[in-house]
């Protein structure tokens, strides 16, 4: 099997973290449709097959690995925001409360499949309105399952995390390390 792994995301959070494994990767942007409803585990884990399977269907003999995160609050699946209206709907619900960060995550090809979970529990502080609106304004939002991102201004919402800081970025690297071990990669 080649040793260069794909990376089936365009997200450059995952793009960063997985540098961190010293592993060769390359990234290709899975075209796969995604589910948008339904119980938050088997959403991403399905969401992280499909962009692996479309991915390693056309790279076959190459390791793919596809990743899918949501936020659940309040038995309401949040994705990316639509639009600013939609993440700013998104904030006031996260606002003083907790939150699960759930990622899916699917490593296949060449007869090799592997899909694992990773949740992580996070308490935001209590946002103003008008806070809510700046932080819109500055764009960060709109690309992030939730609305925010831990490791940029929205890191200031975040009071506390229970489970994996790299799982509510978007990429559980202690579960990825354990899925490329069992897969054969050295890592470090």
């Amino acid at each position: 099997m080649n040793e260069k792994l794909i990376l089936a995301s365009s997200s450059p959070r995952r793009r960063e973290l997985m540098g961190y494994t010293g592993i060769p990767f390359e990234v290709i942007t899975a075209d796969a449709e995604e589910l948008k409803t339904g119980a938050p585990e088997e959403l991403v884990m399905e969401n992280a097959s499909r962009k692996a399977a479309a991915v390693a269907e056309k790279y076959p003999g190459r390791l793919v690995l596809g990743a899918d995160t949501v936020v659940y609050i309040q038995s309401r699946v949040l994705g990316k925001p639509r639009d600013e209206k939609d993440a700013e709907e998104m904030l006031m619900l996260l606002s003083g409360a907790w939150h699960t960060v759930y990622t899916g995550v699917c490593l296949m090809g060449d007869g090799h499949r592997d899909v694992g979970l990773d949740q992580s529990r996070v308490q935001f502080s209590l946002l103003s309105h008008d806070t809510i609106l700046r932080y819109i304004a500055t764009g960060e939002p709109m690309d992030k399952a939730g609305a925010y991102a831990l490791q940029g201004r929205g890191g200031m919402f975040v009071r506390r995390i229970e489970g994996s800081y790299s799982n509510v970025i978007g990429l559980p690297m202690a579960l990825v390390r354990d899925m490329l071990i069992k897969a054969g990669m050295q890592i470090l």
